[in-house]
């Protein structure tokens, strides 16, 4: 093949692979659009039986808002039970969790990262066994132990028990391993201690997983519902999922409002995932490949 036939065969290849590239783009954001689409429905839907009559709720031939819209379910939502309180209730729940839970995981990582213990990778092996462990094993001793403290009905049972899990140590373990230690063996010349350190060089580097582990913690918290039902015994002191189930009863399940404390309910996760969506990205792409 002679030099003019490659110059006259190069600008083709050129457009063809462009086309490709432009082809490719659209196949796969129409995934994407499908997908998410795919997740967005079920809330789509909850927010459309919120606005509906429960006559209407199972009716068929009825419109996808019903025959006319029903506000009045919000007002039946946070009338009917403590919805007030509750909301309250959560919030307390979920903020002193997340932070405890990511207090807790950070000093457990720092501690395995960075300090040279005897069986130090054997005892984080074992740390890491507990992921395997379903909640369901764990309410009966643990409602024995909070029982025997006079921690039973009320919030400092639903924080603390499940705040020192094993995941968040291990995310914000394995992005720890992938920091230099010139900075820290730096501090230490200048007589820094390992508190010091932590607060002043490690903090600022590991916001990304930190901001996963808290947002984790927080839906987890926000949503939990088997605990909570276990050891709480006073409707004053429940949280979300606990007064979501009170819609329903002997009589039957009120859609309406049951769909309308449940939009009320997940906007505040809503809300923190939006806020924090690149701290969350960032944290997941850096925190749990690394390691040395």
């Amino acid at each position: 093949m002679t030099t003019d036939t490659l110059t006259r065969t190069a600008p083709h290849t050129g457009k063809r692979d462009r086309s490709r590239g432009r082809r490719g783009r659209i196949v796969s954001r129409t995934a994407m659009i499908v997908v998410a689409l795919g997740f967005i429905f079920p809330f789509i839907w909850m927010l459309a039986t919120s606005l509906k009559s429960t006559e209407e709720v199972f009716s068929t031939g009825a419109s996808f808002l019903g025959s006319h819209l029903e506000w009045s379910n919000y007002n039946t939502a946070w009338t009917v039970i403590p919805f007030g309180r509750i909301i309250v209730n959560s919030f307390i729940v979920a903020l002193a969790g997340a932070l405890l839970t990511t207090t807790v995981s950070l000093l457990s990582a720092y501690a395995f990262a960075r300090f040279r213990f005897r069986f130090r990778d054997r005892l984080f092996l074992l740390f890491l066994g507990t992921l395997v462990l379903p909640h369901e094993v764990l309410v009966i001793p643990l409602y024995i132990m909070m029982n025997k403290l006079g921690l039973v009905n009320s919030l400092v049972a639903l924080i603390v028990p499940f705040a020192f899990g094993a995941f968040g140590a291990f995310l914000i373990r394995q992005f720890l391993l992938t920091l230099p230690l010139d900075y820290e063996e730096a501090a230490r010349i200048d007589g820094a201690g390992s508190f010091r350190i932590l607060w002043s060089i490690i903090l600022p580097l590991v916001q990304a997983p930190l901001a996963v582990v808290g947002v984790f913690s927080f839906i987890d918290y926000w949503g939990s519902f088997l605990w909570p039902l276990i050891v709480i015994n006073d409707n004053t002191q429940g949280t979300i999922p606990l007064g979501l189930s009170m819609f329903s009863g002997e009589r039957g399940t009120d859609w309406g409002p049951l769909m309308a404390a449940s939009t009320l309910a997940v906007l505040p996760s809503l809300v923190v995932v939006i806020v924090l969506q690149k701290q969350l990205v960032k944290g997941i792409s850096m925190g749990g490949l690394g390691g040395r």
